[in-house]
């Protein structure tokens, strides 16, 4: 009999002990540019446990983070607060265990989005000398409730029409992407899903859009501006525009001429127009009224005379200008160019806000707005089919990202009242 209660009472602490450990992700459902706490408790005072995480992207690839924690007096972990002693990163961050995540295989150069705007799953372990205690998931939003997707074939225009739940007007930006080509689908559901509306416009490699970015007609995006001011969805006749590299340049472009832009985000953009991509014989990127716009070619002599007729005229923006640059970009050098615009903007004594948020250690992925494993090798261009070195850190890109994201959207807010 009292072998039995020993039995039964060595069996209980067992369990018990099994269920004291608890791992929670709060809260479990998140939008994607925003963090969860990632809390453990029920352990012994200053153990070392790990915390692992995983998930499986759109390309079907698995990728994973680990970092070991030493539990405090009372016994918790909490990763949004208590920097790992070892492991896939080194400081307090609340995703670290997302942005320092490693594909398994090595072949595996970048992170790739689940399709169709999806939600993505993650999977975390709590782990004690090595073996799980514990488990907790985490689900990433890309597109939030309510958002209405309307595909968008007007007048040859070739995109998708982002509108935010309910019937009043929304305050709304032209999303343009860069040399990749198609649809820049997840910056704008960014937006939408904090309000406004968003028309995320292709204007080539996509259904029946020109191949190439080559000779763009620029009264393509002036159309584009027309169809918003007709939309019953939007408020006001004047828009933010926002692009990433070469849509970067675009945005300062189409800024440039047309009054009906009012504020401009420029992702890693160029000071001047570059030439056409990803064609090695060059031309024009952008027409005007049937003319090529003057251009640089990229790695050609930028001779004075040159650069000066392929300047972007930011001068002529009629709103603020926001510009995201990565200091460590290898594919061009968008910081020293961001720069040069803020250079040019302040000997004209331009009359709005303007300001380059540069990022040491980010490369030509700085400031993506949402938090995902950042690291990356030589990314294959779809236009091209080359691979660019695209330059920066995980660490410096997820940095750049969880730093401007705020800032893009505080930005937005006062220059669309």
């Amino acid at each position: 009999m009292k072998s039995n209660l020993l039995l039964t009472s060595g069996l209980f602490a067992f369990v018990y002990g099994l269920a004291a450990q608890t791992l929670e992700v709060s809260p479990a459902r998140v939008m994607a540019d925003e963090s969860a706490a990632i809390r453990a408790s029920g352990l012994e005072p200053n153990e070392h446990v790990a915390i692992s995480a995983s998930l499986t992207d759109g390309a079907g690839a698995r990728w994973a983070a680990q970092a070991e924690f030493v539990a405090g007096a009372g016994g918790n972990v909490d990763a949004s607060q208590q920097a790992p002693v070892a492991g896939s990163y080194k400081e307090v961050s609340a995703m670290g265990l997302i942005w320092s995540m490693l594909p398994v295989a090595k072949s595996v150069q970048t992170y790739t989005a689940i399709r169709d705007l999806g939600p993505q799953p993650i999977e975390f372990h709590l782990l004690r000398k090595n073996q799980p205690v514990a488990s907790a998931q985490l689900e990433q939003v890309t597109l939030a409730d309510g958002v209405r997707r309307l595909p968008v074939s007007d007048g040859g225009l070739r995109g998708v029409f982002l509108v935010p739940p309910g019937s009043e007007r929304h305050r709304a930006v032209l999303v343009v992407g860069g040399s990749n080509g198609g649809l820049p689908i997840r910056p704008a559901a960014w937006l939408a899903s904090h309000g406004y509306a968003v028309l995320a416009l292709a204007y080539f490699r996509y259904q029946d859009l020109p191949p190439q970015l080559e000779a763009i007609p620029l009264e393509y995006f002036e159309r584009a501006l027309a169809w918003m001011s007709q939309r019953p969805e939007i408020s006001g006749d004047r828009f933010a525009v926002m692009g990433t590299s070469r849509g970067g340049e675009l945005a300062l472009q189409l800024g440039s001429m047309f009054p009906r832009i009012s504020a401009v985000v420029a992702y890693v953009p160029s000071n001047v127009r570059v030439a056409a991509c990803c064609r090695n014989n060059g031309g024009p990127a952008w027409t005007w009224t049937g003319r090529a716009l003057a251009y640089v070619i990229p790695g050609g002599r930028r001779l004075p005379e040159v650069m000066v007729r392929a300047a972007i005229e930011v001068e002529k923006i009629q709103g603020p200008i926001l510009m995201i640059s990565g200091q460590d970009d290898h594919l061009w050098p968008s910081s020293e160019m961001a720069d040069d615009v803020v250079y040019r903007l302040k000997r004209s004594h331009f009359a709005y806000s303007f300001e380059n948020l540069k990022y040491a250690h980010a490369g030509h992925s700085a400031g993506r707005p949402d938090i995902i494993p950042a690291w990356h090798g030589r990314v294959r261009n779809p236009t091209s089919g080359k691979e660019n070195d695209l330059g920066g850190s995980a660490k410096g890109d997820a940095e750049s990202s969880l730093d401007s994201m705020p800032k893009v959207l505080e930005f937005l807010k006062r220059a669309l009242p």
